[in-house]
């Protein structure tokens, strides 16, 4: 090889290094760096236009959060609020990339519920306790850790913790006064229909239901053996410089006996009261932990395996993995074509959006649902 290509290849190989695909960003606690969107290779223009978007487009319910919950969940018999709520603030969100804030709207440091997000934060427990051994494999059934009566008889034991992280278990009971019958009845039939159905085979449905997801976070409460926020916290929270402001509340009637001490069971979703209070900025420091395979800043938190797992389709339903949603099949966004982009949802159009082609985290606050995707859409155009 001449002199001159090798000196060539040298200066691509210094320019690749430290120029077009710089190391991303991991903020310190307390700070976070932005960069403007030009200098990132976005356009400022079309980014702004998606960021006005998401501002325009506030969700239409009740900025109480315990009249939004009693009114969209108004076709649950005996629904009520059990457990913390509070008002909620006007549209917010944060988008990265890189790491880098290039853009923010709204209240970012405001602590809101945050409803079924909850459930990707639930999901992370579940991967820490495979990391750590302490469940073997997600196809063991739940019965073998847990054996107090929540998985026994032919249907509940049959239930594996695959099921019910990807909400198929079809779990059939009642936990903290709540049966899981009553939770997202079909539009059709009496309240006998739903009362007397015959359950479906664990693996076969997907049905999103917050009673079997808090028979979950009730099962890793069991396994782990102390409170999962304390768990979340240590392990995830803490390490990526969260703030000291998020929550993770349950009922007020779950507290159980775990080895002689009262801890509380939290909730994997809000529309009942409790879950995740958090803000926008923690939201964000979570998603970028994902988007760079559980990896902070050369230490691995979670493995690259577990992040790998969530993004699988179950069985049951394309356009959903572990307690996170998948641009798949019939929740698939229109004109937004990448199948790699997944995210946690919750009530009110609360999201984390992981991008991983875009290098991007995108969380938006009180978005109407439905508009998601075309915000996502507008985003990407900007890259």
């Amino acid at each position: 090889m001449k002199k001159s290509q090798s000196i060539i290849i040298l200066l691509l190989v210094f320019i690749y290094a430290n120029v077009g695909f710089a190391q991303t960003y991991f903020p310190p606690k307390n700070t976070w760096e932005s960069r403007t969107p030009e200098s990132m290779g976005v356009n400022a223009t079309t980014l702004s236009e998606a960021v006005a978007y998401a501002e325009a487009n506030e969700y239409s319910g009740s900025k109480d959060s315990r009249v939004a919950s009693l009114i969209g969940f108004r076709s649950e018999p005996f629904h009520e609020i059990l457990g913390p709520m509070r008002e909620r603030g006007g549209p917010a969100g944060v988008i990265l990339k890189g790491g880098y804030i290039i853009a923010q709207w709204g209240d970012v440091d405001r602590v809101d519920m945050t409803h079924s997000v909850t459930k990707s934060y639930l999901s992370t427990t579940a991967g820490l306790a495979i990391d750590k051994g302490l469940i073997r494999n997600v196809m063991d059934k739940a019965g073998d850790y847990v054996w107090d009566g929540t998985f026994d008889g032919e249907h509940n034991s049959k239930v594996t913790w695959h099921t019910l992280l990807n909400q198929s278990s079809a779990w059939s009971g009642e936990l903290f006064g709540l049966q899981d019958w009553a939770d997202r009845p079909p539009r059709s039939g009496g309240l006998d229909d739903w009362r007397f159905k015959k359950p479906v085979e664990p693996g076969t449905v997907m049905e999103y239901n917050d009673v079997r997801v808090n028979v979950l976070a009730y099962s890793l409460l069991h396994v782990w053996r102390k409170p999962l926020p304390q768990v979340l916290k240590e392990h995830i929270m803490d390490p990526i410089g969260a703030s000291t402001t998020w929550r993770w509340y349950g009922y007020d009637n779950s507290w159980v006996n775990v080895d002689g001490v009262k801890m509380q069971s939290v909730t994997g979703g809000g529309h009942s009261g409790g879950g995740v209070f958090i803000s926008a900025m923690d939201h964000a420091r979570f998603g970028l932990l994902f988007l760079n395979d559980g990896n902070w800043n050369g230490k691995q938190l979670i493995s690259k395996e577990w992040v790998e797992k969530v993004q699988v389709s179950s069985e049951a339903n394309q356009s959903y993995g572990y307690l996170w949603w998948l641009n798949k099949g019939r929740r698939k966004w229109k004109d937004v074509e990448d199948e790699s982009i997944y995210y946690a949802a919750g009530f009110g159009g609360n999201f984390i959006v992981v991008d991983k082609k875009n290098d991007l985290v995108i969380v938006t606050r009180w978005l109407e649902p439905n508009k998601i995707g075309e915000m996502v859409k507008r985003v990407r155009a900007a890259m």
